[in-house]
Order: C-alpha cells, then structure tokens, then sequence
C-alpha cells in the first residue's frame, strides 16, 4: 500500500471527558495495547494481542474523522466516518487474516473471514470504497505510533504451529474469539478511564492460596452451625478426597456424586486449592438455573467475600436477575461486565452464549476463562443440542488456554463417549463412586405404571395416603397447575403450593423460600412443580413423587427426597399416566427411549435407580439415537467454527430454544407498577437504553406457550413491548401465575 507521510499533528481518539480533555489516538493505542498484552500474555498471545489492539483505531487518523469528531462534538452526534478499516487491513496484513476479524469487529461485533478477507483484497487492488481514507489514516497514525507497520509478521502463540486439520480449525476460532475478548476489554478499559478521567481499573490477580484459607476456616464454622446429619461424616471424607486432588496436573476433571455428598462445598474447596496451586487467576462456577447461581453465590459470599464491606468483593454473581444498579452494588455492575473477579457465579447460559458470540459487550469477558478453573455444576442439564460445540470448546480452554475443567453432577453424563473428548485424560475427583453412591443411598423406589394410574388416583394417593410433606414434579406447566387444582381439592388451600415458568421469577424465588421455610419448622406442604425445581434447590421431602422423565430427572427428583438423612429411608414414587404432557422434540423423545430401556421394573432393580452401570449405559444409547447428520448435537455450530463464520455461529447458538415459549411481563404488585411501566417505556424512547431496562423487568416476567401468548394478544390481555416480550394486563393467579385453566376469555385465550 502507498501512503504519503504527513507532518506529526494532534489526532485524537475520543471527545471532551468530564474535566474538559481529549484523548489523544496516540495515548489511547498505547493504553489499550499495554492492557491486551497483559491479558494476551495468560494464553502466550501477549504480543499478538498487543499489535491488535494497537491498531484497532488506526482509522481514526484520517483528517475525515478529525473532522467529524469535531463535528460530533459540537452538535451532539456521532463521527460518521468509517475508521475500523485500516486497522483491520494492517492486523490482516501483518497477523493473518482470521486475526483481521478482531480489529474489524471492535465495535459491530466478530464479522466472517470471508468478509475480512472481501475487505484485504479490496484494498491491496486499490478498489476500496473508503481507499483514501485508510491510506491517509495509516500514514499519519503511524507518524505517532510507527509500531503499528512492523517489519515483519506478528509471531502468532508457538503452539498455533501444531494445528491442523477440523481440531486446528476449531482452535483458531477460540484463538480469535480469546483474542477479541483482550482487545475488547481494553478499549472498553480505557476509554472509560479517559472520560472518567480516572486510572484504568484493572484488578490485580487475587492471593487464591489465602483465599483458600479463607474458605476452609469459614467453612468449619458454617458446618459447625448446621444441623447434624447422618451423613456428615461421608461430606467430610468427599470433601477431603476432592480437595486433596487439587495438586494434581490441570485438565478436564469429572466429579460423580450423589445429591447431598456436598458438591458445593467440595467443588468450590477443589477449585481454589487448585487455582492456589497452578496459578490459575480465577475460579469461575457455572450452572444451569439462576434460581442455583443465586443459592450458590449466596453460601460462597459467606464463604470469601471480607467482612469489612469498604473492602473489594471477592464473589461477582452474574445473571440477569442480580441488581447491579444500587450503590452497593457499583463494583458489580463494573466488573460484571468482564468478570475481573477472583469468584465468579454465573449461569451456563451466560457462560457459553459468551463464548459463542461474536458481540463486543458479550464477549468482553471470556478472555478471563483463560487460566481459569470453571465449575460446571448439574452437567446432566447441559442441552444435547448444543453438546458438540460446547465440549470442543471446553476441550480448547484446557488444552490451549491453560484453564482446568470440572464437571459436577449427581447423573454424570458419560461425554467420553463423544469424540470431542475422546483421547483428552479423564481425571476422577471422585474415585470410587460406585461406593459412594451406594453408601449415601437414602430412598427406596417404587412404581406406579398401570393403565389404573390417573391424575385423579395420584391425587388421591399424594393428598390423603403420603403424609403432610411431599414434592411432586411433572413435566409440563399445564399438568402442574392440573395437579395443583386436584390436590388443593383434597388437602386444603393452604398448604398446596406450586412451581412453575408460568410464574414471575420473584413469584417462584419467594415461593422456593417459603416451603424452606415451612420444611425447616415441620409444618405440613405439598408442592407440585415443574422440573425447574429438580437440580441445585436444596429442598429436603421425605416423600417425593415423579412423573415419567428421562432418567437423569427421575435421580435429580429423588435427590430432594430425604436429603438430609434424618429419615432411614426416604420413598420416591415414579408414576406415568398415559395422558401426561412431554416436551416435543426428539432430543427428550431419545432421552425417553434411551430410560425406557435400561430403568425401570424387570431392568434395573426397581429399588435401586441410581444404578451408576444402567446410567453409564443410558447416556451412549441415548446420544447414538439422536442420529449423526450434520445437525446432530450442534455438529452444525462448529462447522461454521471451522469456517471462521462468527455471525452464523452467534446465530445458530442458542442455549435457551424460545421457539415454543414468550416472555410476559407481570405487575403483580401495584408498587411495582412505575418503574415497570419507565422500563417498558424505556424501549420506544428514542435513546438507547442498554441492557438495564431488560434485566430490570427479569424478576417479573414469566413464560407463555407461544400459541397462547398469541391467543392472549388477539383477546386483548396482553399487549406487544419489543421483539417478543409482552406486557400482561389480564388475570394472574396467585398460586399458579398465568394459569391456563381460567382465562377471561376462553373463546380466545386456550390451551
């Protein structure tokens, strides 16, 4: 490329801060460059991250965009002039062109290689729409900062060498994606800084090693506090056993235990022993239900964060429900949106949609997976799906980014069995499980599977013939409201309570907190719920009943049944009518065959179904029957990996399916009724709003099928907020939120 030189001149990077002052584009690409290499430096990138961030608002030297800024300020607006081009070119040029992707996507987000590659062709013949433009912005950027045109080729990390064929593909996908995150961030970092006018807030990497400390000496007296169970003794024994681990190599662990062995404690001690030993910088738990990420966070706040509340956090929770925007909260809001944090709580939602974008906001983060160690509790929800993608890319973290795995579950699924982690070592925390859970096997099983079996004799049977406290899970939200209905009949008003997606988040959590309330003081409640309450939620039933489910749900159900151990033994009715509701879609139909097949009366014994042998069979047949086509478990996401497509991925990722379910907004309480409808309002504003509305209205919403959700449109009780959310205005029930059974309008609002 030719460019005149041009004498040195002030070019700026950004507008007027708070104390009146510009931001040079020479000390904002340096600023930025010296934060991408420190975080570039945790997976051998240091210098490619460096150069890339270096570059990434080369544009702005244009005289174009001076101008414009000058413009921008003066009335208000935007620049309006392209500057992420040169940027992208050089990165393209001296790098190679996946890493031209980075710079290019700085702002609108990861586009393709083919575009990047659309855009180095285009300018290297000369045919750039904006040629002049990059040409001139190159030539005076570099007049300041010479380094952005080095002599030769940007050294790339020295185990990119060793890549080859679809694995080596899929490397480099995560290489990029690691690579966006550093420089992300960094721009983020300091150019919040300049119009702060305030240093750059990067925290310093935590001491895990007194962390640890920390968490064994609180955790002795949080255990102190406890009521004494039968089991404490073999906690105690799982939890020295997992934590004594910790010294061994980083890599992919899997921790088998039965509900109620203490995986949140031992999970937790494991990871920041091992962080402590290895180096690794943070600890980073994942689950599947904000309801757990909200438990967990709870108990390890109490387990790490300083007493002295001027001191900083050490536990971020990061979900959509956390209210990040009070005063005591300011520190979360900043670092929830990098997670510059030694002890993350978050979701796998939030985790792998992260991961698998191609966002700025989204992915900001996920270069703090490096030299991490990620928990990944109640693995068995991981969609099937997705699975492909997912395990690659758990595979990558540990062998290119130096991050160790552990996968936690009562029902561990068997993912040795899938070629994404086939030849990876498989290293138990848990070595003799078999044991374990045999020693820690606290309910007995019994079946009710005739053609008699009814909702009306279930009924029967949970009301009047099963004690004062019982759980009972089904598996769709029209036969929990069904259930309740009935029960409420023969138990009375008061002491039948329900759980499902039909009701607000707020609606559930207080609900949840009530039965805790009413288990601890031995009062009488039947719950009936969706499996939503299955894994994590620390319930204690002594009698649990089941609808027929795939086999890791029958085991999570049972895991709420004498938990505690109080009782010699604890009773888990599996019942199926022929009239119940199942989710349609052929990964539960496979799930459903796959049980069908090794649990049950005549297959596994009909006490014992936490038969780990029938489990590990269960998991291969199940995954074999959902086929091998392209599609098969998200085999499609990493095909589009391979191919550098980081907009069809981000696309075709998606961990919750809202194909068949609406989000409905509920004002249950009128107090809420303001700020509610300023976040609705919040939407048609003409200003953007960011995501605070939206995660502000999470609590109050609930979900609809969509067919009703529509229903509820043309009837008139709801109405449309933006994209797919509704706003409710009919009847909510106060037990069992938007219940199907008792619309106002039944001519339109129908099941």
């Amino acid at each position: 490329m030719e460019g005149s030189s041009s004498a040195v001149v002030p070019l700026w990077a950004h507008s007027r801060n708070v104390s009146g002052v510009r931001h040079t584009l020479e000390d904002h690409l340096r600023g930025s460059a010296v934060l991408a290499r420190r975080f570039g430096s945790v997976f051998g990138a240091g210098e490619l991250a460096e150069y890339l961030a270096l570059v990434h608002d080369t544009g702005k030297g244009s005289c174009a965009w001076q101008h414009g800024l000058d413009a921008a300020e003066r009335h208000k607006r935007g620049v309006g002039v392209p500057h992420k081009e040169a940027g992208a070119w050089l990165a393209a040029s001296h790098a190679g062109v996946p890493f031209g992707a980075v710079v290019q996507g700085h702002h609108g987000g990861l586009p393709s290689r083919q575009a990047v590659k659309d855009l180095v062709q285009a300018v290297e013949s000369g045919t750039h729409r904006d040629q002049r433009l990059i040409e001139e912005a190159i030539a005076r950027t570099a007049g300041l900062v010479p380094e952005i045109l080095p002599p030769g080729r940007v050294p790339l990390p020295a185990w990119v060498a060793t890549l080859a064929g679809p694995d080596g593909a899929l490397a480099r996908d995560l290489l990029v994606r690691m690579l966006f995150g550093c420089v992300v961030d960094a721009d983020f970092l300091d150019t919040g800084a300049h119009f702060a006018d305030t240093p750059v807030q990067v925290r310093a990497d935590a001491d895990m090693a007194r962390l640890a400390a920390v968490f064994e000496e609180r955790r002795r007296k949080a255990l102190s506090r406890r009521r004494p169970s039968k089991i404490d003794g073999v906690r105690e024994r799982v939890y020295e056993e997992v934590v004594g681990a910790a010294t061994s190599a980083p890599g992919m662990y899997v921790l088998p235990a039965p509900t109620g062995a203490g995986k949140t404690f031992s999970s937790a001690g494991f990871a920041l022993h091992h962080a402590a030993a290895h180096g690794h910088r943070r600890v980073v738990v994942a689950v599947p239900y904000t309801s757990i990420t909200q438990q967990n966070a709870r108990t390890y706040r109490e387990m790490l964060d300083p007493e002295d509340p001027d001191l900083p956090r050490n536990v971020l929770e990061h979900h959509s429900s956390v209210d990040l925007d009070s005063p005591s909260t300011a520190w979360a809001r900043t670092a929830a949106e990098n997670w510059d944090a030694p002890f993350v709580v978050t979701t796998t939602v939030q985790l792998f949609e992260s991961l698998f974008s191609n966002r700025p906001a989204a992915m900001r983060k996920v270069h703090r997976l490096a030299g991490a160690v990620v928990v990944l509790d109640e693995v068995q929800a991981l969609p099937d799906r997705l699975l492909v993608p997912i395990l690659s890319g758990l595979r990558g973290l540990v062998e290119h980014f130096g991050a160790t795995v552990v996968l936690a579950s009562a029902t561990q699924p068997d993912f040795w069995h899938l070629a994404q982690l086939d030849g990876l070592p498989r290293r138990q925390l848990v070595h003799e499980p078999a044991g374990l859970f045999e020693e820690l096997r606290r309910v007995a099983y019994h079946w009710r599977t005739g053609a008699d079996v009814t909702w009306e004799s279930m009924a029967d049977e949970i009301g009047r013939r099963s004690g004062n406290r019982t759980l009972t899970v089904v598996n769709t939200t029209k036969d929990a409201a069904l259930l309740h209905r009935l029960l409420k009949k023969r138990v009375g008003e008061d002491t039948v309570l329900h759980l499902s997606t039909r009701m607000t988040a707020e609606h559930r959590a207080a609900t949840i907190e009530r039965v805790r309330a009413l288990l601890e003081n031995d009062e009488a409640v039947h719950v009936v719920s969706t499996q939503l309450i299955e894994a994590g939620v620390d319930l204690d039933f002594p009698r649990v009943f089941r609808a027929w489910a795939p086999a890791e749900s029958l085991q999570q159900a049972a895991g709420r049944c004498n938990r505690e151990g109080h009782q010699d033994e604890g009773t888990v009715v599996v019942f199926r009518i022929h009239d119940a509701g199942q989710p349609r879609d052929s990964v539960y139909t496979a799930a459903l065959e796959a049980t069908a097949a090794h649990t049950g009366p005549g297959l596994a014994d009909p006490d014992d179904l936490d038969d780990l042998d029938a489990l590990n069979r269960y998991y291969p047949l199940r995954y074999t029957l959902q086929g091998s086509g392209p599609t098969a478990m998200g085999a499609h996401v990493d095909t589009l990996r391979t191919q550098l497509d980081f907009p069809a991925v981000h696309d075709a990722f998606r961990m919750i399916d809202d194909t068949h379910h609406q989000p409905v907004v509920v004002i249950r309480d009128e107090a809420d009724r303001p700020a509610v409808e300023a976040d609705i309002a919040a939407f048609t504003s003409p200003y953007p709003c960011g995501p605070e509305p939206l995660r502000r209205l999470q609590p109050h919403t609930a979900r609809l099928p969509r067919h009703e959700a529509t229903a509820a449109l043309t009837a008139g009780l709801a109405e449309p907020v933006i994209g797919n959310l509704l706003l409710w205005n009919g009847a909510y029930h106060p037990q069992r939120g938007l219940d199907p059974e008792q619309p106002e309008d039944t001519t339109a609002f129908v099941i």
